[in-house]
């Protein structure tokens, strides 16, 4: 009877019959009227059967219609600002309606059910409103990352997600068997960026990433995707310089285009809307000074505790919190001990003990969004850090390599998308970030 069209769309059609394709989100019955909330996964619409207007069969089809059920229906739109909905201000009223599918008892109501149970359903539970507004933004993020990247002169090049080595530490790599040769999952595409800036000067990797740590936080997934920029000739203050800039542009692409699905969150957007560049930055020797300063104000002992850390050692959730919450925007702490970082960070020149590193720290208790660093490019220091901390040489000798042939100062960091996700959409847990997460005990479906 019209033209098929999105929900998302509706409000270019007024007056005009469209069709909608979709599945039966709700249903509120009214006797003679049966009001139907039908999602198209742009959007979702009010849809108005009227008994007087129906052949008998497609009322009954929507008066008794169980939820999730498929359909496609035509009818007239019309504004009308009670109209529920998403966008909303739009029901569409209905000539004709044929069912797809009568879907069985659906096993997601409306009352209360416990996170495994949604977790067990996570297939079916991406389609709640909740889900739905949360990965919207996620794509937007994505394609945010991208859009900034491109344009400003980094290439996108893929590194391999099967590994022979430890990025990092082996501890936290899954290993598999590659016929027959030992392997991992990447923990990170940091060491063949390195590789790619001799190629092309700024690059970025961006894919899954996998951590085998045994971690039941509400901040750690043992598969993430993450984007990671690499830039030849690139000091740690130029890389906080773009990392600002990057942050920002991310933020404020979510906020202009999902006012809506924040909403839909109850996301108070006041912290976000502070994330324009500059950003605050400290070194780890202030933010220890600032930390046991807290710690020594505190008068419930237990709370001090939490608050006090010693020079050298890294920083939990309650450090990061009690630190971002001395600012307005994300925090910027550079210069952390050697000994808690990677291996490949150059030492800070005068004191080895502290490398140039920096970490931005998220708003509002979501920590750590971003990791970085000036990378090691003397061949002579790097050989003797892969002598200290024991690694095997064969493995890395193609990265050892780049220090041998035009070596540059460079910096790089990663950003890891979920937890992006959780800090911009303020969700309490990162297992809502991704459309099927991996967890400790979370392998299925």
């Amino acid at each position: 009877m019209g033209n098929v069209v999105q929900i998302a769309d509706l409000a270019k059609f007024e007056g005009q019959d469209v069709t909608v394709r979709g599945w039966l989100y709700n249903r509120t019955d009214k006797g003679k009227l049966q009001f139907l909330l039908v999602r198209d996964g742009t959007g979702i619409a009010q849809c108005v059967a009227f008994q007087k207007e129906l052949p008998a069969e497609m009322f009954e089809a929507a008066r008794t219609l169980p939820q999730e059920s498929s359909l496609i229906l035509s009818g007239s739109v019309r504004a009308d600002k009670r109209a529920p909905g998403y966008p909303g201000g739009y029901e569409i009223g209905i000539k004709e309606l044929k069912v797809v599918q009568v879907a069985e008892a659906y096993p997601i109501t409306p009352k209360e059910h416990g996170v495994e149970f949604l977790m067990d359903h996570r297939h079916l539970w991406v389609r709640s409103l909740r889900q739905w507004a949360i990965l919207r933004i996620r794509a937007t993020i994505i394609r945010a990352v991208r859009n900034w990247l491109d344009d400003h002169g980094y290439l996108l090049v893929d590194t391999p997600i099967i590994s022979p080595a430890a990025g990092e530490s082996t501890s936290e790599l899954f290993e598999i068997s590659y016929f027959d040769d030992k392997a991992y999952l990447a923990q990170t595409g940091q060491l063949y960026n390195e590789a790619n800036i001799a190629a092309f000067g700024k690059v970025y990797c961006f894919g899954p990433t996998f951590r085998a740590e045994k971690s039941k936080t509400r901040r750690h997934l043992t598969e993430f995707w993450m984007v990671e920029p690499e830039m030849a000739f690139f000091s740690l203050e130029d890389m906080m310089d773009m990392e600002q800039e990057f942050i920002s542009y991310i933020v404020q692409c979510v906020l202009e285009k999902h006012k809506m699905e924040l909403g839909i969150l109850e996301r108070d957007t006041t912290h976000l809307q502070r994330v324009t560049a500059p950003f605050p930055r400290i070194s780890y020797d202030e933010a220890v000074e600032r930390l046991n300063k807290l710690s020594a104000e505190q008068t419930d002992p237990e709370q001090a505790q939490l608050l006090r850390i010693d020079w050298g050692n890294d920083f939990g959730s309650p450090h990061e919190t009690a630190l971002t919450q001395q600012f307005e925007k994300p925090v910027f702490v550079y210069h952390y001990p050697s000994a808690v970082k990677a291996f490949y960070m150059q030492p800070v020149e005068g004191r080895p003990e502290v490398c140039r590193s920096v970490d931005l720290l998220a708003p509002e208790g979501y920590g750590e969004i971003t990791g970085g660093s000036e990378r090691i490019y003397d061949a002579e220091l790097i050989e003797k850090r892969v002598a200290q901390i024991g690694i095997t040489r064969e493995n890395y000798a193609w990265y050892l390599d780049l220090r041998r042939y035009g070596s540059v100062p460079h910096a790089g960091f990663g950003l890891g998308v979920e937890r992006t996700v959780a800090w911009i959409c303020g969700l309490p847990h990162i297992r809502e970030t991704i459309p099927y997460p991996r967890m400790l005990k979370r392998l299925y479906p």
